[in-house]
């Protein structure tokens, strides 16, 4: 139920990106514009910014414009044309046709995985999306790791606990560089007298009994009386622990069922 309720999160997120406005973006190195004068088509030039941030236009030479946002990219090039006396009241449109500097990596259980230009505003949420949501291996929490005036950051989101509260607190903008992961769902495992003995996905709250259930029931030869799980503890040290049915698991637990005696 979850996924379900994820993937339709997933759909509704992607919609409502296309209202981003596209003054938003910020140009950086290796961006491809195309730039309009009104009335001045010999002046049209389709550029890519170089890596030190710069793009030449024809009359003014080359324009900084790394770090601008289109329209203040518009607003440099209309200054620098008039000031220049090579245009009187310069109407200049830049158009971002290729956006390859500002990118955020989605990597782990994503259906995806990839790089994705931010093309606008974009959340954590957002750039899940677009990498097609979460897949059905992935965990809840959402690592990001973002650097920001030089200093690394690590943050998490919980996709669960948003769906469950609506609370957008964590769910915060991205920018070029920042990175998010998906972990593997946390696992436990089940042997013994069950009929689907393995590896299987441990969920929120679970209990022995709960997994019991997962693991389809115990077999005709099982019993719930003795039941043991083996654990390890803070200092890496395996732990074999008597559990009742209502018993919280662990990630990583395994759950041993044994056969009945009578």
């Amino acid at each position: 139920m979850k996924q379900i309720l994820l993937g339709i999160f997933a759909i509704l997120l992607a919609w409502n990106m296309g209202s981003a406005h596209a003054d938003e973006l910020v140009l950086g190195g290796g961006d491809v514009v195309k730039i309009s004068v009104f009335g001045n088509p010999d002046l049209a030039v389709e550029t890519r910014v170089s890596e030190s941030g710069f793009i030449t236009m024809p009359l003014v030479g080359q324009v900084a414009v790394a770090g601008l946002s289109s329209a203040a990219a518009e607003a440099k090039i209309a200054s620098m044309l008039e000031r220049g006396n090579f245009v009187k009241k310069p109407q200049v449109n830049l158009l971002i046709t290729a956006l390859t500097s500002q990118q955020v990596s989605v990597l782990g259980q994503v259906k995806k995985a990839g790089r994705y230009a931010i093309d606008g505003r974009r959340s954590v949420l957002d750039m899940l999306a677009l990498a097609g949501g979460i897949d059905t291996n992935g965990g809840d929490i959402v690592t990001v790791v973002r650097t920001r005036n030089g200093k690394v950051m690590k943050d998490a989101l919980d996709t669960a606990e948003v769906m469950r509260t609506a609370d957008m607190a964590g769910n915060f903008d991205l920018q070029g560089g920042d990175v998010i992961f998906v972990e593997r769902a946390p696992r436990f495992y089940i042997y013994g007298e069950v009929q689907r003995p393995g590896m299987l996905r441990l969920e929120r709250q679970m209990t022995v009994l709960q997994a019991l259930s997962a693991g389809g029931g115990l077999t005709p030869r099982g019993t719930e009386r003795g039941l043991r799980v083996k654990r390890r503890d803070a200092s890496g040290k395996m732990q074999i622990i008597s559990v009742k049915g209502d018993d919280l698991l662990q990630p990583d637990d395994v759950v041993y069922v044994k056969e009945s005696l009578f």
